[in-house]
């Protein structure tokens, strides 16, 4: 699959992430999420999804983070990285060109975000699953 093809089809079906899916998930919290999973790869900001909600953003920051235990930010950051994850697997793929194509602004800030989550680099954890992958 191209990166073209991959942006374009967006983060739907990353449903994954909904630290609380035993419990009633109010439709705005939900459509929060859906905006976030869809739109990945493109700018996000809070004011943005609250306005294609129709809330306000600090009503839907606070919101947020009580329903699903995890701030705004944190969790875009998080639904990048675990696209990342997945596209870091192809070796056919630039570190960088996958770091923008998940959305992330800048190498640095791609960097930082993966090597707080997984405790490697993104260098580190390729050469890691391509290890993995040989070893079976």
């Amino acid at each position: 699959m191209k990166l073209k093809d991959l942006s374009e089809a967006g983060f739907a079906g990353w449903s994954h992430l909904r630290p609380n899916e035993h419990r009633a998930e109010p439709h705005d919290i939900w459509k929060a999420r859906r905006f976030i999973e869809e739109h990945a790869a493109e700018h996000i900001s809070l004011a943005k999804v609250a306005r294609t909600i129709g809330i306000n953003f600090t009503h839907l920051s606070e919101k947020f983070k009580q329903v699903t235990g995890t701030k705004f930010v944190d969790y875009v950051a998080r639904t990048r990285f675990e696209k990342a994850r997945e596209l870091l697997e192809d070796v056919g793929l630039r570190i960088s060109e996958i770091a923008f194509t998940v959305g992330f602004q800048s190498l640095s800030q791609f960097n930082r975000v993966f090597k707080k989550l997984s405790e490697k680099s993104p260098s580190q954890y390729r050469a890691m699953n391509l290890r993995r992958r040989k070893g079976r």
